[in-house]
């Protein structure tokens, strides 16, 4: 092969990878996360909205969410380099330039900002601001590196998602949007601890003071624990609220259960390698905990109106 046929193979075989660096600087898997609670929220509220402007406001939420990634692994990016985990990320590996990650997460703070007040409403606009500095400077700059707390504090900004698709689609926060707001919040330090248990020597490694290192595995896992068994109540608000019905209630039930279950052998395993075991699975449960509670409130929504509109038209 000539040398300029491998220059043009080898420009040609990198520019994939480049834009899936920039793709994986907006953390892609936790804005799926975010987008499927965003869309809830506007599925759910009371107020129907053009399908268009409930895309928009979505996508609004997305780049919203990945813009505040981006910021987040700018910053820590000394902290990627020193975890198993983290150091392939773009940042650390070298792939893509701190000032280009940068550059990209303020871009997209503006106009995702921007994009929801001009397809919505102000409210849901403030929202979307709310989350993005509140990840920035409360959780990323001032909480993680300083407090074991930092993941129950700094768990508010990935909690926004469904109230801000709720206000974007009302124009207000209800109870019911605070409800879903809650219920994420409170998720958040089960899960991320279940993950911290099994991954401390990274964390430690790093010096960043997650609860498993600062406290130790019992205190953690104690910790855990009681999450898992206030959430079964706050699981339960929509329906008590009467946003849904008891069809979502006893899916929060069942999964609530489920949840405690896994605490309870978190608790009781020992603090070696079969113990992360434990720790491993229950964080793989969080996350189809929180995405089945959240599919079962459309869910809930269509089957409950189909139902009822059977029986009028009965």
């Amino acid at each position: 092969m000539s040398d300029t046929a491998q220059s043009i193979w080898t420009s040609e075989g990198t520019a994939p990878a480049r834009v899936r660096d920039y793709v994986d600087l907006l953390k892609p898997r936790v804005m799926s996360l975010v987008v499927f609670t965003g869309l809830v929220g506007v599925m759910i509220a009371p107020v129907h909205i053009h399908p268009f402007e409930a895309f928009l406001a979505v996508l609004a939420i997305a780049l919203g969410s990945g813009a505040a990634g981006a910021i987040n692994m700018w910053y820590e990016r000394d902290l990627d380099a020193l975890m198993t985990r983290t150091a392939n990320r773009p940042l650390p590996a070298g792939r893509v330039a701190p000032d280009d990650a940068l550059g990209l997460g303020v871009l997209l703070s503006i106009f995702s900002v921007l994009l929801m007040a001009l397809a919505t409403n102000f409210v849901a606009a403030a929202l979307l601001t709310a989350a993005i500095l509140f990840y920035v400077f409360v959780y990323t700059i001032w909480l993680k590196r300083r407090t074991p707390q930092n993941i129950v504090i700094g768990g508010a900004a990935g909690a926004f998602p469904p109230m801000i698709g709720w206000a974007a689609a009302t124009g207000d926060v209800s109870a019911v949007g605070l409800s879903l707001f809650l219920l994420i919040f409170l998720w958040t330090p089960p899960h991320f601890w279940a993950l911290a248990l099994y991954r401390s020597d990274d964390y430690r490694r790093a010096g960043v003071p997650m609860l498993p290192v600062v406290a130790g595995p019992r205190e953690t896992k104690k910790q855990m624990l009681f999450y898992t068994l206030i959430l079964v109540p706050v699981a339960l608000a929509p329906t008590l609220l009467g946003a849904v019905s008891w069809l979502y209630g006893i899916v929060a039930l069942v999964l609530g259960v489920g949840f405690i279950a896994h605490a309870v052998i978190v608790w009781l395993a020992a603090d070696d390698r079969r113990g992360h075991g434990a720790a491993r699975r229950m964080f793989k449960f969080s996350l189809l905990y929180l995405a089945v509670l959240f599919a079962a409130l459309p869910l809930d929504r269509l089957v409950v109106g189909r139902l009822l509109g059977g029986l009028v038209g009965g």
